[in-house]
């Protein structure tokens, strides 16, 4: 029987196109999923973040968990743009989701550099982890600042004619600046968010649980922060905003889409069920026929609520 609501899951994030609006959050994806699901469903590939030469990343133990979510501080461990270009590229040229690189650097010279040497063929778009601590501005995150921000989305702004998006940090004050910061610089999409800070403690050792003291807490936990953030990015910017933090469920997916994201990222509910990803896609397109809900135009920024007021 032909199906009289036909559906339609794609995503348009500015001039990419992509399948569904399902992909997996920068450090949780690896090429060991292909054993545990069909990657090609998904709507992109986002890829850990790299960076220009070989790093072991932090000492251990680099993760705890926490009633809701996780901490690390893995450090942003990498092989280098030597193994991305050999090795990395034409693993995932086989597959026919659109991939996205993550990048980062500690400086804006490095980050432009690294920009330029990743925009090769078989690559969709590319990432830029401002949230990465710049060593150039005592060690804080470029996308705490609004002029950090700019700084260094137009360096590479200037080294690619890729799709380039621009992962926020919500551990800052001025998410809205700083998102108006990246769009004035060139980025064509913003993702909100990245890990919140924080610390846990071993009690019986009076230790942190972590070998770097802090790290990066996502997880259930962050999520209504990361669905605040997406909310106030839409709002205020005409590029398009994909939704990331603590999205484990089909309604933290609908509520992100709600709230004006365009697509949204998957990361620790990935580590507590492999084939999470593939399971919101299908609970999406069953959802969106069930109610004669034919694209996802129909729901993004469908959210109705008064103009936000001044919270104490």
């Amino acid at each position: 029987m032909k199906d009289l609501h036909p559906v339609d899951l794609s995503a348009h994030i500015g001039t990419l196109t992509l399948k569904n609006p399902i992909m997996p959050a920068s450090g949780t994806f690896s090429e060991d999923l292909a054993d545990v699901f069909d990657l090609d469903v998904l709507g992109a590939h986002v890829l850990k973040t790299i960076m220009h030469g070989t790093r072991t990343g932090n000492p251990t133990p680099r993760v705890c968990d926490m009633q809701s979510g996780m901490i690390n501080a893995i450090g942003i461990p990498s092989k280098g743009i030597d193994h991305f270009r050999d090795e990395m590229l034409p693993y995932w040229a086989a597959f026919k989701s659109p991939l996205v690189v993550s990048i980062s650097a500690h400086s804006v010279d490095e980050f432009a550099r690294l920009c330029g040497e990743v925009s090769l063929p078989g690559v969709t778009a590319i990432e830029a982890n401002i949230s990465c601590p710049n060593i150039e501005a005592d060690g804080n995150a470029f996308a705490m600042r609004p002029d950090t921000t700019h700084e260094v989305v137009t360096r590479l702004r200037a080294e690619t004619d890729l799709p380039l998006w621009a992962k926020l940090t919500p551990n800052t004050g001025e998410p809205v600046e700083v998102a108006r910061a990246a769009e004035a610089a060139g980025a064509d999409a913003l993702v909100t968010a990245n890990t919140m800070l924080g610390m846990s403690i071993d009690i019986g050792s009076r230790r942190p649980r972590l070998g770097n003291v802090m790290g990066g807490m996502s997880g259930p936990a962050i999520k209504p922060i990361a669905l605040r953030m997406t909310y106030q990015c839409a709002r205020a910017c005409d590029i398009p905003v994909i939704g990331c933090g603590g999205i484990a469920t089909l309604d933290d997916v609908l509520e992100f889409l709600i709230a004006g994201a365009r697509a949204v990222q998957i990361g620790t509910a990935t580590f507590q069920s492999p084939t999470v990803m593939a399971r919101l896609i299908t609970e999406l397109h069953g959802w969106m026929t069930e109610r004669g809900i034919a694209t996802l135009d129909e729901i993004i920024g469908s959210i109705e609520a008064p103009e936000a007021g001044v919270f104490e």
